[in-house]
């Protein structure tokens, strides 16, 4: 694992929202859509009910909790189960602060040259002790993340990746269930992997990920994200 400059400033200030806020989980420094074409903004941050591994911080009264039954494989997908996190969150960056390097490590190389090679390890200098973080309790992001995906512009039809991209805004993709994300993910390139009923980096069942590299953001949206976003 290379880590960024800012990867001990990142976890430092992210630590008080995990000793104050007992909906998160862990913060983890990894973004699983994090290639270099699905993010802008290095200071962005987001909640999401996968946990994202390669990278993370728990408490100890956590680590206290989960460490007696700790599975001695695959316990980075254990976690991901709901009777494990108990419908606990996680902090994850949009600019991963963390690049696993290691082809040839015990995953065998699977996804390594498609997800882990175009990761985009962040090269920004952020004082992350002047950012305020508060934006990230769990009533706040609800509201803020709620109504962003509020204002992104409906896309409908098959051919969702060209609508997108002759749009020169935020958009928002409903699907209907596993079969159908998966089917809209792969025309985009993102993780079509799911997880005890969880897309890889979702909130609420919402995936969102910037369009090659730009401001703007897509929305892949669950059948029932809206209503649990209250929008």
């Amino acid at each position: 694992m290379e880590i960024a400059p800012d990867f001990f400033d990142y976890f430092e200030a992210a630590a008080k929202l995990l000793d104050t806020d007992k909906s998160i989980m862990a913060v983890s420094s990894w973004n699983d859509n994090g290639q270099k074409q699905f993010v802008y903004d290095p200071k962005a941050l987001y909640r999401s009910d996968f946990f994202p591994g390669l990278g993370w911080m728990l408490t100890k009264s956590t680590w206290m909790e989960l460490s007696p039954k700790w599975p001695k494989a695959y316990w980075d997908d254990w976690v991901r189960l709901k009777e494990v996190h108990k419908d606990r969150q996680f902090i994850r960056p949009e600019v991963c602060r963390t690049y696993n390097f290691g082809e040839h490590g015990s995953s065998m190389g699977q996804f390594f040259n498609q997800y882990l090679k175009p990761i985009k390890l962040n090269d920004a200098h952020i004082d992350w002790n002047s950012e305020d973080l508060s934006y990230l309790s769990e009533d706040k992001f609800l509201i803020k993340f709620g109504k962003d995906v509020a204002n992104a512009t409906p896309v409908h039809g098959s051919d969702d990746l060209l609508k997108a991209h002759n749009l020169y805004v935020d958009v928002r993709i409903q699907y209907n269930d596993q079969g159908d994300f998966e089917r809209v993910a792969r025309q985009f390139g993102v993780f079509e992997e799911w997880k005890d009923g969880v897309p890889r980096a979702a909130y609420k069942g919402v995936v969102v990920f910037r369009y090659k590299s730009s401001r703007r953001r897509i929305y892949l949206v669950g059948p029932d994200s809206l209503r649990q976003l209250g929008v």
